[in-house]
């Protein structure tokens, strides 16, 4: 019963990353679309997968990958995640720079613009906290708050930026991905109390 409990999680989780990967791939609107555009959007593809990840590792429900494991496996992924946003925005910044200047001035028509930039720094933060996590061993609770705060601002602004774009990603397996951001990450906040360590919170 074990054993195939693990299997379907792991089914279930490659599923939801491979499936929206291989259907934007053979998306009939990359025809014709320069190198440098494909690996632009492919890469903001893997970055929300990635996403997807993140708190599975770190809420140590991934099977194989629990503990000190995982958290190892979740610093990695982070480290991955940037990078897949920097050539997503850098391949943009090559197709059409000053849709990227509009997009992080907040002028941009278009209303994911706006989304995806505020995921983009919420990204760079929650990696910047990922780095300084040592220095504040002693207010490890404010780390976690914080942590946690940014990862639920990136879900958002990643869901919000991916359903609003119109483009290469496949809209059912899009919306499934998106269902499964906010059910794992709701899924570790809750497991882990991270409002129990707000001292307002823990007091009542």
């Amino acid at each position: 019963m074990r054993l195939l409990w693990v299997a379907a999680i792991w089914t279930i989780v490659i599923a939801t990353a491979a499936i929206p990967s291989a259907l934007t791939l053979n998306s009939p609107l990359l025809q014709w679309r320069d190198p440098v555009y494909i690996v632009a959007g492919f890469a903001g593809v893997i970055g929300m997968v990635l996403v997807f990840l993140q708190p599975l590792l770190v809420g140590g429900r991934l099977p194989g990958l629990a503990g000190a494991r995982g958290r190892v496996v979740h610093r990695s992924v982070g480290v991955a995640l940037v990078l897949a946003v920097v050539v997503h925005i850098a391949g943009l910044w090559i197709t059409s720079p000053p849709d990227v200047v509009d997009a992080l001035l907040f002028v941009s028509p278009t209303p994911f613009s706006a989304w995806g930039v505020i995921a983009m720094w919420a990204i760079f933060a929650a990696a910047g906290l990922g780095v300084l996590r040592r220095r504040m061993g002693a207010h490890l609770r404010l780390w976690r708050v914080l942590h946690s705060v940014l990862a639920v601002v990136l879900v958002i602004g990643t869901v919000v930026h991916a359903v609003q774009i119109e483009g290469t990603m496949e809209p059912l397996s899009k919306w499934g991905l998106s269902v499964a951001l906010f059910f794992g990450l709701g899924w570790v906040i809750h497991d882990r109390r991270v409002w129990a360590l707000l001292p307002i919170l823990r007091n009542r």
